[in-house]
């Protein structure tokens, strides 16, 4: 082998190094020995895979969902905390016992249900043509700039537009503003700390919940079949009754689950838009935290009955709407 050659040998391999320094971080790294053995390691069948991709959902859902609710669980079955410097843990049923002992405690309960499944229902039937027009008659460029619009009270949070519902219903407010101007009334309509306003607030801060996925269900029906339908002398009503309504079922399903279960756990906006006689149950239990120091395990007990009673209750709403989805694919 001549100099020559190997004077070119050298700087081809000069000329590559210098081509691998300049290339990008990732592009070295993507390259890098021990990196190409760990990803080999960790991607090495479908099962590692999956653990991956489940790893960081699962430390998610059992450290911020089920850690707290576990913790509410086991100080509900304590009979007293915080625990004092030297005192035993006990464990009693006496927490729960005392929501059916007492009759004071089932009325804000049962008005909350009462309050969320009425609300729920009102809440489709308001948000259901407007998910409808958008999803079926604004025009597909256009429908990303309404829902925009739609969105922007949600930008803010629950405390201030709850206070927005206040000055609205206000004695003051722009609707008796508007009935005193037309001559309708000569009084303000006492709306403010009623069940109409604590029920006004809720349907204003839960109609984004029903909305969207009642969107996102009218959305995807071909419209093929309502043409079809009209076609062979279906009218109106009959092709929303046999064919809009059953294919949006999923959508309600989704938009009722999700405002009732937010309803049932809804704290500020009834406080600041009720009354003595709109208690709700959240109000309850906060009484028992906030108020009583001593009375955690109580108001944690009060706090697992509801979410038991809402959990029941969505999953009887759930087989109803799988039974209805079911009937109608037959």
């Amino acid at each position: 082998m001549t100099n020559n050659a190997v004077d070119a040998g050298a700087r081809r391999s000069a000329a590559a190094g210098d081509a691998a320094d300049r290339r990008p971080f990732w592009g070295r790294l993507v390259n890098w020995g021990p990196y190409q053995a760990l990803v080999s390691l960790l991607f090495a069948s479908p099962r590692r895979q999956f653990v991956l991709l489940a790893l960081i959902p699962l430390i998610w859902i059992v450290t911020q969902h089920l850690g707290p609710m576990l913790q509410m669980l086991q100080v509900s079955l304590l009979d007293a905390y915080p625990i004092a410097p030297g005192q035993e843990n006990h464990y009693t049923l006496a927490n729960y016992a005392r929501f059916f002992q007492e009759s004071v405690f089932m009325m804000p309960f049962l008005r909350t249900i009462t309050y969320s499944a009425v609300l729920t229902l009102v809440t489709l039937i308001i948000t259901y043509p407007v998910a409808y027009y958008l999803a079926r008659y604004v025009k597909r460029e256009n429908q990303l700039a309404l829902l925009l619009l739609l969105l922007i009270p949600f930008w803010t949070g629950e405390i201030v537009r709850t206070y927005a519902i206040m000055i609205l219903l206000g004695n003051n407010g722009a609707i008796n503003l508007a009935l005193k101007t037309l001559g309708l009334i000569d009084r303000p309509i006492p709306f403010m700390y009623t069940g109409f306003s604590v029920s006004v607030g809720l349907i204003y801060l839960t109609a984004l919940y029903m909305l969207l996925p009642l969107y996102s269900a009218l959305e995807k029906l071909p419209r093929n079949l309502s043409e079809a339908g009209a076609d062979l002398g279906a009218g109106a009503w009959t092709r929303f009754r046999r064919i809009t309504l059953p294919l949006s079922l999923e959508g309600i399903g989704s938009g009722a689950t999700l405002v009732f279960l937010i309803s049932t756990g809804y704290y500020g906006t009834p406080v600041l838009l009720g009354g003595p006689n709109t208690t709700v149950f959240a109000e309850t239990i906060a009484g028992f935290f906030h108020v009583a120091g001593d009375q955690w395990p109580t108001g944690a007990a009060f706090a697992v009955i509801m979410f038991f009673a809402a959990l029941v209750l969505t999953g009887i709403f759930a087989r109803l709407i799988a039974a209805l989805r079911k009937g109608d694919s037959k």
